[in-house]
């Protein structure tokens, strides 16, 4: 017998694991997070069975799908009987149509116990878009501010290995939210599948009050806040993050150039910020840059370019409601950590 499960259910579930049973371009788009991907139709069959759909018709379009997944059932089987043993197994498709039915019945004939999500991962998404506009934000938020290479992300990293409720939002988007920020980090997530990575983290968080997060504008790379946690972001606490101008400099070198070859999109980002610089101040970076003489890069763009943009101070300020140093990184997680524990005794109260 098929077990269906909505999404409501499954927070009761210990150990649910997800399977996608849709197309490689489909999961890639986007997906319940965590989930893996045994699709039943690759991509080149999901659009021949389509067209077969629709200009032969659906029994024809049936019969095709029998013979393109008959082959690959012994496989999904043996993938199943390991994923069963590991936890709930919950299957879903876009809108728990045929797809997941279909997988569904072939593993109850087997003898493997798994859900059939309703509503597929269309309802799925609907949770996530309920969660940012039917309700106020959760929680408060503690913003870390500062110039470039201060050690903000190092510090959200930080907050969370420690278990506390920290969203290292330029991470889920995969971008450090700057015009080199997507140098060495690959393709960034959809829309859809940033807020549902970011909803999922969130509901992580039990009874927090306060989460912590970088300073970002509303876009980070190719995707935007909701406008619900950019909100909170601008009415919460703000915390200033300094360091020196040496610490920074080297802090960057060694994020960006852990990449291999991080040259080419370097220059590539760079050449953006002609309008600027100024074309020769351009080609004097970009000669730095070919000889690898990445300190001296890096340090002409914080001073020239980084710091008179963004403008935050480079010392304790009192406009701020906490200011921190990260020339120490461990009496800085103590430092904002202990803050972190004054917010959520007030919230208690």
């Amino acid at each position: 017998m098929i077990q269906e499960i909505s999404v409501a259910e499954l927070a009761a579930l210990p150990t649910p694991i997800f399977v996608d049973v849709r197309s490689e371009k489909e999961f890639a788009e986007a997906t319940i997070p965590g989930a893996v991907n045994i699709p039943i139709f690759h991509d080149d069959e999901r659009a021949q069975l389509g067209t077969i759909y629709r200009q032969v018709s659906p029994t024809a379009a049936k019969d095709l799908g029998l013979s393109l997944a008959a082959p690959k059932l012994p496989d999904m089987v043996r993938r199943y009987r390991k994923l069963e043993k590991q936890g709930s197994v919950v299957l879903f498709c876009w809108r728990g149509g045929m797809r997941s039915r279909a997988v569904a019945t072939i593993l109850d004939l087997m003898g493997l116990r798994a859900y059939r999500l309703v509503g597929g991962y269309k309802a799925y998404r609907h949770s996530v878009v309920e969660y940012w506009d039917e309700k106020p934000f959760n929680f408060g938020v503690v913003v870390l501010r500062g110039n470039t290479g201060t050690g903000k992300t190092e510090l959200i990293q930080a907050l969370k290995q420690h278990g506390r409720p920290a969203v290292d939002l330029e991470q889920l988007a995969n971008n450090r939210g700057s015009v080199f920020g997507a140098v060495g980090l690959g393709t960034a997530p959809s829309q859809k599948k940033f807020e549902a990575e970011l909803t999922a983290e969130l509901q992580t968080f039990g009874s927090a009050h306060w989460i912590v997060v970088e300073c970002e504008s509303k876009r980070v790379g190719r995707v935007s806040l909701p406008n619900a946690l950019f909100q909170a972001m601008q009415a919460g606490r703000q915390v200033l993050i300094f360091d020196t101008l040496e610490n920074r400099v080297n802090r960057l070198v060694e994020e960006y150039t852990a990449f291999p070859d991080p040259g080419p999109e370097l220059v590539e980002a760079l050449d953006r910020l002609a309008p600027r610089l100024g074309n020769e101040r351009v080609k004097f970076l970009n000669e730095r840059l070919v000889a690898g003489d990445y300190h001296t890069f890096t340090r002409l763009l914080l001073v020239e370019y980084y710091d008179a943009l963004y403008g935050y101070p480079n010392a304790a300020d009192p406009d701020y409601s906490l200011s921190i140093s990260m020339g120490d990184p461990a009496a800085a997680l103590a430092q904002i950590e202990q803050f972190l524990d004054q917010l959520e005794a007030e919230a208690a109260k």
